[in-house]
């Protein structure tokens, strides 16, 4: 009689255990599917949260050791892909390009460009670079770094929406690295920054993958167990599939044609 109650007992646990778990993925779910609501309808490209998460490292952006210590390693391989990039598409002249500074008389506009740390290495290489960030404690970082080290970078805070309204068709090049994960809106997003663009101008993009081996590296490896990017940088939502981004790009452009 004692093992039959105590069988009933843990039956009636365990039956509990799975309701409760049942009930937190639901929950989960629910405020997942409530975010990305909220997203939808948003009627702006920033994410409020996203702003709040990145003002903790205002002081920590040109530690090249500390929180940023990725985006610091990734110039090695965006800044030639830039270069490179431009001098494909003929935007570099011939005499430039064996030039120390390849990038003189370009316009450059580094959208999401936080503390500068790409925007820099760009102006070093002869670019007129705007930098463009939602975050106006982040600018007037950069602004201060920048003036540090001797650079002429136009900072601006602010949506990549709003200040398009005024620089329509300004910049030879547009760069949005590492950055379209972490804005609500895409498709607008997008579009802002291809109404910067001058015709036949050229835009950067670098993002995450979304992948299952994306998600398991940059957020599971990078946040939970090396803790190379603080926890909560990434959300496996925001991520794209560069199919996704290219048809978005796409349908933006032949909607600027359109409209225009």
């Amino acid at each position: 009689m004692y093992f039959k109650t105590k069988r009933i007992q843990g039956s009636v646990i365990y039956r509990k255990t799975r309701e409760f778990l049942r009930f937190q993925n639901n929950k989960q779910i629910m405020k997942g599917n409530m975010a990305k609501i909220l997203r939808k309808f948003s009627t702006t490209t920033v994410d409020p949260g996203e702003i709040k998460r990145f003002s903790q490292f205002n002081e920590q952006w040109w530690d090249k050791f500390g929180p940023m210590r990725p985006l610091h390693s990734m110039n090695k391989l965006r800044v030639p892909m830039i270069r490179e990039g431009l001098a494909n598409t003929g935007s570099l002249t011939s005499d430039n390009r064996q030039n120390l500074k390849p990038l003189a008389g370009l316009s450059l506009l580094d959208v999401g460009c936080g503390g500068g740390i790409l925007s820099e290495p760009l102006a070093r290489l002869g670019g007129c670079i705007t930098g463009l960030d939602a975050n106006e404690s982040i600018i007037d970082h950069a602004q201060k770094h920048s003036m540090k080290q001797g650079l002429n970078i136009s900072y601006s805070a602010g949506c990549i929406e709003d200040f398009a309204k005024n620089n329509k068709e300004k910049f030879d090049a547009i760069v949005a690295s590492e950055i379209i994960e972490h804005v609500t809106q895409k498709e607008e997003f997008l579009k802002a920054c291809l109404e910067c663009l001058k015709p036949n101008g050229s835009i950067f993009i670098t993002t995450i993958n979304k992948t299952t081996p994306a998600n398991f590296v940059a957020i599971f490896l990078a946040e939970d167990v090396v803790q190379l990017v603080p926890k909560g940088t990434h959300e496996f939502e925001k991520f794209i599939e560069p199919h996704k981004l290219q048809r978005i790009l796409e349908d933006c452009k032949d909607n600027l044609y359109t409209d225009g």
